[in-house]
């Protein structure tokens, strides 16, 4: 296989484990959302919020040691700033659209917010993966690049070791 299935591969497992920490964060999410609003007297966008708040601490747990493990980890600060940066831009659009529902439409019933909670989670969570991967966990120097620098350097002292020895039969 060459290089590009090689790349889709391990685009592919990165998906897998974003959507295993955004998935068990959907949870998370979804279970404080609904516990904070049938036990407090919070309206339901703020109920939201708090419950994003929290799905936001448990997926950067598990992106940084998990998902994104073997990323960069210089630089935490920054790191730590633009991930809460851009989860606080998913907040507005997952809590956007449940705002737009519930006072915009009306829809307010624990069903109908819970499927516009889904819905703004699940419009949020692509713009995350995008910036998370993009801006907030990068790429070490690709794998594949060292590999192939560290093959090309062996190729070159094995046609060198060839040309000594060549020159050594010739005299």
């Amino acid at each position: 296989m060459g290089h590009g299935s090689s790349g889709l591969r391990r685009v592919l497992r990165e998906v897998a484990k974003f959507g295993a920490v955004g998935g068990a964060g959907l949870l998370v999410n979804l279970l404080v959302f609904n516990v904070v609003r049938h036990l407090t007297d919070l309206p339901v966008v703020r109920a939201s919020v708090v419950a994003t708040v929290v799905s936001i601490v448990f997926n950067y747990i598990g992106f940084r040691y998990f998902t994104y493990r073997d990323r960069d980890k210089s630089g935490r600060t920054k790191e730590l700033t633009l991930f809460l940066l851009f989860s606080v831009v998913g907040l507005v659009i997952e809590n956007g659209i449940l705002y737009a529902a519930t006072y915009g439409f009306g829809w307010d019933s624990p069903l109908q917010s819970n499927i516009f909670k889904f819905v703004g989670i699940g419009i949020a969570t692509l713009f995350r993966f995008w910036s998370y991967r993009s801006w907030v966990f990068k790429a070490l120097p690709a794998r594949e690049a060292v590999a192939s620098a560290e093959h090309f350097l062996e190729e070159v002292e094995k046609a060198a070791t060839r040309k000594d020895h060549s020159r050594q039969r010739a005299l």
